[in-house]
């Protein structure tokens, strides 16, 4: 029978990490790449794998590949930390693994996400499908600051059923998250050659909101939608102004 690894970044996330791990408890593997959390995360984890590796930061990509360098499975299925697998997406993946025919190296699942209380449906944040199950030896992630990929060397199917992604519990955790990640994506941006330009100020962020509101129909989820395609906005002006932010240093 062939064999499934998970992998799983964590760095302090007590909160999470028990529901997660239990989601995934079936698996013939679970490796946890910490990166030094001072809260409860290890101890919580080591109910569920003795596979825990302690890594030096220095981005997501690295981390999961660091992770998958570790694993011996099969099969590797990663996942956040605010992530569960629900009983039906187990089925399946456990059906892909021990199907000797299987046509595909790699899988897209769907993500719906529980923001502020509520499940999202549209806003382009569901069914945002992503590459979360794939063979050993045809994946590897780019290695990015922020939103990095997994590329996938063969073709990819798809799964009949979605990842629960617990993704922001109130909008302290959000902008805390906000941040972070458009500093990175700021960086990210200067590393690829990026000069800031007055329309990515001007033009980007409303149409961003545009896209989300209109286009992806965030208005049928109500509020959450209207605040979700605001803050979207926001984080686009805000990733290019931190790019810009980045350039006069240039000038010191």
């Amino acid at each position: 029978m062939a064999r499934l690894s998970v992998i799983v970044l964590t760095l302090n996330e007590e909160r999470n990490i028990g529901d997660c791990l239990e989601s995934v408890s079936w698996a013939d593997e679970i490796i946890l790449a910490d990166s030094g959390s001072t809260d409860r995360t290890v101890e919580i984890a080591r109910e569920y794998t003795e596979r825990i590796l302690t890594i030096t930061w220095t981005g997501y990509g690295a981390a999961r590949n660091a992770a998958i360098a570790a694993s011996t499975g099969d099969w590797i299925l990663w996942l956040d930390a605010d992530e569960r697998v629900g009983p039906e997406l187990a089925a399946e993946v456990r059906g892909i693994v021990n199907d000797p025919a299987c046509p595909y190296d790699g899988f897209l699942v769907a993500r719906r996400a529980y923001f502020l209380g509520k499940w999202i449906r549209h806003s382009g944040w569901y069914p945002s499908r992503v590459l979360r199950i794939f063979r050993r030896g045809k994946g590897t992630f780019t290695e990015t600051r922020v939103h990095e990929r997994l590329e996938l060397a063969g073709p990819a199917g798809r799964t009949d059923h979605d990842i629960l992604h617990f993704t922001d519990p109130d909008l302290e955790h959000y902008l805390t998250k906000f941040n972070r990640y458009t500093s990175l994506a700021a960086a990210d941006l200067e590393v690829a050659g990026r000069r800031p330009a007055l329309a990515d100020l001007l033009v980007r962020p409303p149409f961003q909101f545009f896209k989300m509101y209109v286009l992806r129909r965030g208005f049928l989820d109500g509020l959450h939608g209207l605040v979700l395609a605001v803050l979207s906005s926001a984080y686009v002006f805000v990733k290019y102004a931190k790019l810009w932010e980045r350039s006069l240093g240039e000038h010191h």
